[in-house]
Order: structure tokens, then C-alpha cells, then sequence
């Protein structure tokens, strides 16, 4: 095999794929059903994710099938550059270097968009914004985040779709697992990777008891840290609280917290009344999509050369006090660590991959707005993930089938 002047790194990429692949095998299942049918084959797809080594089996896997691949990153700091060697060695057209400017950063979405893609995948909703505001002639396409799921939302009540788009998040096999048990643990491993700090008898503040907030919080739990929880939803707010954990107003917490982990979606969560009232040496990081929770414009205006610790951990002097800043304010599970471990994405792109192939055969007959994944396809995530952790279940008795539904 003829490597060019990256080799290692190259290696390097198709050893992390083949384990990822490895440990993704509901993904294999489902080419394996469709890859003689090349069922993709003729489309071309604009793919905005994070590019980790489980989002190269989901490109690789939408190749074999026939697909047409145009990818690009959907956090610059979020890519993983020996994968990113990787897939362009597999001649996949990926558009992104890490760590470059958010000008640049949006210029992939347009040049991805200029090569006219029949469908496309996101992570966040900024590439669906793009789309939606020019007259490309896309047939559908999937949305991966919560965040992502809210924005497309409110441009649906603008009337501004031109094409259906299927939640991907909105799926129990994504919310549950991948935001849950996947973010939760990648988080914390994040923030651990980070820092090194020790968990244990911290006091830890989670903002936002979702799905998200809901993993973190345990895991954080779990390794010994006495855990509360800020939330604006009083539903939200009483799980928390009967989950065992303090519930408080960030204003609340000031004077106690040593590690702040926003998980809400929602811009400035952590803003200048807090940061000034923390106790010196406190951590901030977030755990959300975009780079709005944590109020890192205030940081920088107040000190103008924060100390860099070690790689993406910054120490801000703010009235004589250190505040500490993980991973520039974005997303620490991918920032700071390596993102969802493989097991769980396999949930997640079992959801796209088969919402892709669905939108090539149903995207005349669908509205343009947002859909749920069909049940069909939830339900055979569900039942291939059960496959692979060789976990079999009881079925519904004729008798129970009748008393159900009588």
C-alpha cells in the first residue's frame, strides 16, 4: 500500500476506523442488507459532523452504498486530523482544518453546498441554516442535536423550509443513549483529560437537567462529586431533585462551586454576575453544542492574555481570582476528549444511515418540515443494537397481544 509523506498518520487513521467499525457493528449489518442494491448510488451528500473515527464508518458506510460524499466539520476544533488524512486517503472530499477561523469554518458549508448535494446530514443546524437560504434543489435531509432540532423548529414556524428533514434527536435510541450514557461519560472524560483534576469531592454544578445534564450529572455523581443542578423547568427541575441531587439558581452556587459543566443549549447560562462572585480557582467548561454557554467575550475583555495551563485549559485573573476556562468554552467531550465512545454512535448513525436511505425513496411524498424517524427504523436500531450486545429480549404473547389491544 502507497502512502504519501503522512503515512503515520494515515495509519494511524485506519487502525482508530477499524476499531471504531470494530465496535460499530450495527452499521455493518445495515450495509451488508443494502450495499448490493447500492441503494445511494447517483446521490451526492453534504455531511456536516464532527469528524471522528466513528463519523468515518458512517461516510465510509453512505461509500459503499453508492453515495457521493462531501464532508465538513461541525466544530473547528472538533476534528481529528489523523481520521480527516484517513478519509481523504479513501479519496473521500473533506473540506476543514482544525482550529481555523470561523470565517473559514462557514466557507466549508458554502463550498459543500456549491458541489450541489441531493441530501445533507448535520450537527447543530448551521449547515440546514445555510441551505435554507438559497435555492439549492436538496431532497431531504437528517438534523443530529437538540439544539440543532429547536433551531429548525423555529425556522419551520418562519415558513421557511424547502425541504423535509428528518430529527434524528428526536429518536429514543439517540436522546437516550447517545445523549445520556454517551455525552455523560465522554464529558466527564473530557473534562478529566483536560484538567487531571480529581472528581471526588468536588462540588460539581451541572446546568441543565436534560438528557445531557441528566448523564453528567450522574457519571459525576458516580466518581464521587457532591452534584447540584440549576434548571428554568420546574419538570426538569423536580427530576433532579428526586434524583438525589441538590437543585439551586446558579446565583445559589457561587460561593461553593469548583467545577461549572453547561449542558443547555441556551447563550450566556454562566455570565459576568456569577463569574465575579466565584471562589478563586473555579473551572468553567460546556458541554453543548455551540460556544455561548459560558460568557468567554467577559474572560477575555477583563484579561486580554489569559495563562495557558496546557493545551486547551486557560487560567483568566478576574478580580484577583483564577478562573479556569476548558476548551475555549466549546463542546469538552469532543475538545478536550475523543466524543462519544463507537458503541454509542452506532445508535445514533444507525438513525441517519437509515433516514437517508428513507428520504431516497420517500422525499416526493414528504412535506417540507420536520419528521420524527419513523418507528420502523427506531424500532431496527433498537433490535440490531440488542443484536450486538447479544442481548435477547421476551415477545408479546398471543393472549397479551389480544388483552393490549381489546
Amino acid at each position: 500500500m502507497l502512502l504519501d509523506y503522512n503515512s503515520s498518520i494515515i495509519e494511524k487513521g485506519i487502525k482508530e476506523f477499524l476499531w471504531a467499525k470494530e465496535n460499530m457493528s450495527i452499521i455493518d449489518k445495515i450495509i451488508n442488507k443494502y450495499k448490493n442494491k447500492k441503494t445511494l448510488e447517483g446521490y451526492s451528500i453534504g455531511i456536516c459532523l464532527h469528524i471522528t473515527k466513528e463519523t468515518a464508518v458512517l461516510v465510509m458506510g453512505l461509500k459503499e452504498l453508492g453515495a457521493n460524499i462531501f464532508l465538513c466539520p461541525a466544530n473547528p476544533l472538533s476534528i481529528q486530523e489523523h481520521i480527516v488524512s484517513f478519509l481523504k486517503y479513501k479519496e473521500i472530499i473533506v473540506y476543514g482544518e482544525k482550529g481555523e477561523p470561523l470565517q473559514t469554518f462557514c466557507k466549508n458549508m458554502d463550498r459543500i453546498l456549491e458541489k450541489k448535494p441531493n441530501m445533507i446530514i448535520d450537527d447543530g443546524g448551521e449547515f440546514h441554516k445555510m441551505a435554507l437560504r438559497k435555492n439549492y434543489n436538496i431532497f431531504g435531509g437528517t438534523e443530529e442535536t437538540t439544539s440543532g432540532i429547536n433551531r429548525l423548529k423555529a425556522w419551520y414556524q418562519k415558513k421557511l423550509f424547502k425541504y423535509p428533514i428528518i430529527g434524528v434527536n428526536q429518536s429514543r435510541t439517540k436522546y437516550i443513549f447517545d445523549n445520556r450514557y454517551g455525552t455523560g461519560q465522554s464529558s466527564i472524560e473530557g473534562i478529566l483529560r483536560t484538567s487531571g483534576i480529581l472528581l471526588a469531592g468536588k462540588r460539581v454544578i451541572v446546568c441543565g437537567y436534560g438528557h445531557v445534564g441528566r448523564g453528567i450529572a450522574s457519571c459525576a455523581k458516580g466518581l464521587g462529586a457532591k452534584v447540584t443542578v440549576t434548571e428554568i423547568d420546574p419538570i426538569h427541575a423536580l427530576e433532579a431533585f428526586m434524583d438525589g441531587f441538590e437543585v439551586k439558581p446558579i446565583s445559589d452556587t457561587t460561593t461553593i462551586g469548583d467545577l461549572y459543566i453547561t449542558c443547555t443549549g441556551q447563550v450566556r447560562v454562566v455570565r459576568e454576575e456569577h463569574i465575579e462572585k466565584m471562589k478563586n480557582g473555579v473551572i468553567l467548561c460546556n458541554a453543548g453544542h455551540f460556544d455561548v454557554e459560558i460568557d468567554t467575550n467577559y474572560l477575555n475583555k477583563i484579561d486580554k492574555n489569559p495563562t495557558l495551563i496546557r493545551k486547551n485549559f486557560k487560567c483568566f485573573i478576574i478580580n484577583k481570582k483564577k478562573i479556569y476556562l476548558l476548551s475555549e468554552g466549546r463542546v469538552i467531550n469532543l475538545v478536550g476528549g475523543d466524543g462519544n465512545p463507537p458503541e454509542i454512535m452506532a445508535f445514533s448513525f444507525a438513525n441517519q444511515l437509515l433516514s437517508l436511505i428513507y428520504l431516497s425513496k420517500n422525499y416526493e411524498k414528504l412535506e417540507n418540515k420536520i419528521y420524527n424517524v419513523p418507528k420502523k427504523i427506531e424500532n431496527e436500531s433498537g433490535r440490531l443494537a440488542l443484536h450486538s450486545f447479544n442481548i435477547h429480549i421476551d415477545t408479546i404473547t398471543k393472549e397479551q397481544a389480544n388483552y393490549f389491544y381489546s
